[in-house]
């Protein structure tokens, strides 16, 4: 039985003369919390959106979830999730219009997604707003209700990208909670941050200069090579 929820070799995008990614390998464990790391401009969303059967490759091979990246990007879309920093949601719509449209998308039946929206709207203790506007939210409530929804069809893959920008840290650490929960009922984490003490969270984290994965290893691992106290001296001294 393959061991690995995402294998990428020799991974290349060009966008004209300009190289965004640039000859990467790298494998993700199943059940791994991957953390993706880069400045804005490295490469990493890129890179992700072609594991997300979003975009092809220039040139490279591998496979997420067992599919392949160059000839299977639907079969990808339907065996993952997908969360960006905008939480994905569609904010004019209601929690529960929001809930049904994504189940739909990502191919549940109506009784299935009958059956998932009441028990999301549950375990998110969520029931009173099912009729609120999305966009009406706490910004945390938005949060949990978008990693839900990408959850919605029990995905072997979550791709989180960036997806705790711009909220603060107490809301950040709940949002970690969740993550870890996933993690332990088996499902693959791949996450792109640029918060640094968010790769401290992540069993591997891969970090990115000028579209190169320039390290690869455990957040400890990494450290002890590069003697540093924490993932923020670690990366400033790869960048640098």
């Amino acid at each position: 039985m393959d061991r690995n929820a995402v294998e990428i070799r020799n991974l290349t995008k060009k966008f004209g003369d300009f190289t965004a990614v640039d000859n990467i390998s790298f494998n993700v464990r199943k059940g791994e919390i991957f953390g993706f790391l880069g400045a804005n401009g490295a490469g990493k969303t890129t890179a992700m959106r072609i594991l997300c059967g979003l975009s092809l490759p220039t040139a490279g091979e591998g496979t997420v979830a067992g599919y392949d990246i160059n000839t299977q990007q639907e079969k990808i879309k339907r065996h993952i999730g997908y969360m960006s920093q905008k939480f994905s949601l569609y904010p004019d719509l209601t929690v529960r219009e929001n809930i049904r449209l994504f189940g739909g998308i990502y191919g549940l039946r109506d009784r299935q997604i009958r059956e998932k929206t009441d028990a999301l709207l549950g375990m998110l203790e969520m029931q009173s707003e099912k009729d609120r506007f999305a966009g009406s939210l706490p910004l945390g409530w938005k949060q949990k209700l978008a990693f839900s929804i990408a959850m919605i069809h029990d995905p072997e893959i979550i791709f989180l990208d960036e997806p705790t920008g711009g909220v603060d840290p107490e809301t950040r650490r709940r949002f970690w909670e969740m993550i870890y929960d996933a993690s332990e009922k088996g499902t693959t984490v791949f996450v792109t941050t640029h918060y640094m003490d968010e790769a401290e969270y992540c069993d591997r984290v891969s970090v990115m200069v000028d579209g190169r994965i320039a390290a690869l290893d455990s957040p400890e691992r990494l450290k002890s090579e590069y003697g540093a106290d924490n993932m923020d001296e670690v990366f400033r001294i790869i960048v640098r």
